[in-house]
């Protein structure tokens, strides 16, 4: 009894050790948001609404890369859990490649159609003008961000997710500053929190890019940029479903603000200090969804399925674990935590 007490610990425990750093990334996308949120909370109603709208539009787009990255990471795992190491590398290269012409293509994307469609969607002038001068910098960061999860997605395949966490601190270490500096000190306003915002996705990226380069072994999981346009249709199959249910996942959030937008100025900054702190929640749902997928596909491909449902009820526990103190956390100081987003005290009232 002792001993296998002492197994479960140290699964448990293993799962930890992969998710922890898993979660720090994930947060790192949510914090970019939230730190716009809670700076241009103090720079003006109009910001803060305008930060919602545009912030979840960016989002929607960029669930189309998340979503192809999960398909991407659940073909890594079970490639490496078969021990077909250098096929995991030849893997990650297709993802990586799809992923950067979709972030081009919506970069383009974003420029030339947004600002017909948001024009018809969005009835006040000032947040329209708001939310297309944070776009024109915001999505720039997509030329980051999805490679960045290219290289997420082989990293959690592969179980080495410890980098992960060094990627989180440097976003968070390179937005807080320029939040600050580009919105107060340059007077750059919505446009300051765009710049450092992509500017902190481009840092995490290059974090992850010289870690692939120094530390993992290249010629083991043949990490070599080879084209394979079957084995890129064999990914794109199996992420379709993912791609669009990220996406709808998150959608309706932008047709809601829209629909707050309607209502007044002040609603929407409410709102979207709402969504900024129920965004944490999203964070651990979404980080043990990846650690799952990265754990069964790996224990399927080592040919160890009668394990799935024992890893599925530990980190179902975890997951129960952590969530239930911050949900808390959230109800008992819900007052000093929108504080901490605007000094308004109608805001902080209603």
């Amino acid at each position: 009894m002792l001993y296998r007490t002492i197994i479960q610990l140290s699964n448990e425990l293993y799962i930890w050790l992969i998710n922890f750093p898993v979660m720090m990334s994930i947060l790192m996308e949510q914090l970019i948001n939230i730190t716009d949120a809670v700076f241009l909370g103090h720079v003006g109603e109009i910001e803060l609404g305008a930060s919602a709208i545009a912030g979840i539009y960016y989002l929607a787009i960029y669930m189309l890369g998340f979503g192809f990255s999960i398909g991407l990471q659940v073909m890594v795992a079970r490639r490496n859990g078969e021990q077909d190491y250098k096929e995991t590398g030849k893997t990650f290269f297709q993802g990586l490649f799809f992923l950067l012409g979709l972030a081009i293509f919506l970069y383009l994307l974003i420029h030339t159609v947004s600002p017909f469609i948001l024009k018809k969607l969005i009835v006040s002038s000032d947040i329209y003008r708001a939310v297309i001068l944070y776009l024109d910098w915001r999505s720039f960061g997509l030329l980051f961000s999805f490679p960045f999860l290219a290289i997420r997605s082989f990293l959690v395949g592969i179980t080495h997710t410890k980098a992960l966490s060094w990627a989180a601190a440097i976003a968070v270490l390179i937005n807080i500053p320029l939040n600050f500096y580009l919105i107060f000190t340059r007077e750059l306003g919505i446009s300051g929190a765009a710049i450092a915002s992509s500017l902190a996705e481009m840092g995490s990226f290059m974090m992850l890019f010289f870690y692939m380069w120094i530390r993992l072994d290249k010629e083991k999981y043949g990490l070599r940029p080879v084209y394979n346009g079957n084995l890129l249709i064999k990914v794109l199959k199996l992420s379709i479903w993912s791609m669009l249910h990220a996406f709808i996942s998150v959608a309706p959030w932008f047709l809601f603000f829209v629909s707050i937008e309607h209502l007044g100025k002040i609603e929407l900054a409410i709102s979207n200090i709402t969504r900024s702190v129920s965004a944490i929640f999203f964070v651990i749902a979404n980080s043990f969804a990846l650690t799952t997928g990265s754990l069964v596909s790996n224990a399927i491909g080592a040919g160890e399925g009668k394990t799935l449902f024992s890893i599925c009820s530990k980190i179902l526990k975890l997951g129960y674990a952590i969530g239930f103190p911050l949900v808390a956390i959230a109800l008992l100081c819900n007052l000093w935590i929108i504080g901490f987003y605007t000094s308004n005290e109608l805001l902080i009232q209603l």
